[in-house]
């Protein structure tokens, strides 16, 4: 069973930063896509990013703008989302998630993904 720990969510002033970490283990990964949703107070879980994590370079949603990276440390089997210039609309429960996807296919809905962890909350301040 693959298990997921978020860690790095907490308050922080608009236009600030927060790294967030997700912690996997299990199994190796070599096959799954990453993904960070988040969720906010009476809103749709959506999505954030994702990656293979085998290669290639992160999907994002178009709301971050070139604020968020995602990015994978293999050897610690981490995945990493760093948020700068945060805004008070990105106040949510941030979640990672994985799942073995189709082939040539990287997913970025809900639904589609398998495995997910307890969240870390994110509170941005105005």
């Amino acid at each position: 069973q693959v298990q997921l720990v978020e860690s790095g969510g907490g308050l922080v002033q608009a236009g600030g930063s927060l790294r967030l970490s997700c912690a996997a283990s299990g199994r190796t990964f070599s096959a799954y896509a990453m993904g960070w949703f988040r969720q906010a107070p009476g809103k749709e879980r959506e999505f954030v990013a994702a990656v293979a994590w085998s290669g290639g370079s992160p999907w994002y949603a178009d709301f971050v703008k070139g604020r968020f990276t995602l990015s994978r440390e293999k050897a610690k089997n981490m995945v990493y989302l760093q948020m700068n210039s945060l805004k008070p609309e990105d106040t949510a429960v941030y979640y990672c998630a994985a799942v073995i996807p189709d082939l040539g296919a990287t997913p970025t809905r809900p639904y589609q993904y398998r495995y997910w962890g307890q969240g870390t909350r994110v509170t941005v301040s105005s």
